[in-house]
């Protein structure tokens, strides 16, 4: 019985240690193909390179507002799938509302080099949040963070340390370790988790007018989640649930209520 033991824990040791080194494969699914060009997708848009502080290089694409234009912009920041090709139709859409889009890959996603990880995305979006300020002449306070999913952890970190005019959180969870055991029940995942994404905790210091939007069927990020997410902030300007949406449903990512709760916000912060 003794021996019967050792071997179950020697087992269970293993899978655990091949769980912390294979975790990133786990947690992020990144398209690594090139995302191709701009103006392809989005006519007049621009293709841009940026250089992260630890010189990664990160493929951007900035997209001009339509008229009138509001004078705003909005950060782009994906979600844990595929690359910024597939945020097109969310750029058209608030593009068409007067809002300057930049949508960007992280390191490891859309052609960029290098490999996903919280500490590397913190990099990513500051590089393209200087170069969005620096190149359309607007302060902070006139651009708006939308982050999906995972990247709405990425923006709210970064809105922490430079605050936007507004936040958008679509399919916000807790922090990762409480989406992670929706999913892995049966693993010690806090435990074993190398990156974080505290996102409701550094929230609740981000005094920034918030929106949050969810689906109410997400099987990716249980609404409850979202929901306790709009509870942390301390300056909730609206909460937007989807009906029968699921995390991916282009009626939640790009939807009509998606583009108008960002038009919405934007219109707030023009006038603030």
């Amino acid at each position: 019985m003794v021996k019967v033991a050792v071997v179950a824990a020697a087992v269970v040791l293993l899978i655990l240690a091949l769980i912390w080194g294979l975790q990133r494969h786990l947690i992020y699914l990144p398209d690594t193909t090139t995302a191709g060009s701009a103006a392809l997708a989005l006519p007049g848009a621009q293709d841009v390179v940026l250089e992260a502080d630890d010189g990664v290089r990160l493929g951007v694409w900035l997209v001009p507002a339509g008229e009138p234009d509001r004078g705003i912009a909005v950060l782009v920041a994906n979600g844990n799938a595929g690359n910024r090709a597939g945020r097109a139709p969310l750029a058209r859409a608030l593009a068409a509302e007067g809002l300057t889009v930049l949508l960007f890959d992280y390191r490891g996603y859309g052609g960029n080099e290098g490999g996903p990880s919280e500490r590397g995305f913190a990099r990513d979006v500051r590089a393209a949040q200087q170069y969005l300020t620096r190149e359309t002449g607007l302060p902070p306070n006139r651009i708006l963070y939308f982050g999906e999913s995972l990247g709405a952890a990425v923006v709210t970190e970064l809105a922490t340390e430079i605050p936007p005019g507004g936040l958008v959180l679509r399919s916000p969870f807790v922090d990762l370790a409480s989406v992670g055991r929706v999913h892995y029940p049966f693993l010690p995942v806090r435990q074993l988790l190398r990156d974080h994404y505290p996102l409701a905790e550094q929230l609740a210091s981000v005094k920034v007018p918030v929106v949050v939007i969810y689906g109410a069927d997400d099987s990716i990020v249980p609404p409850e989640q979202s929901r306790r997410v709009a509870d942390a902030a301390p300056m909730l300007h609206k909460q937007v649930e989807i009906p029968a949406a699921d995390h991916n449903d282009a009626v939640l990512v790009h939807g009509p209520a998606v583009v108008a709760a960002v038009a919405e916000l934007a219109g707030q912060v023009a006038s603030s």
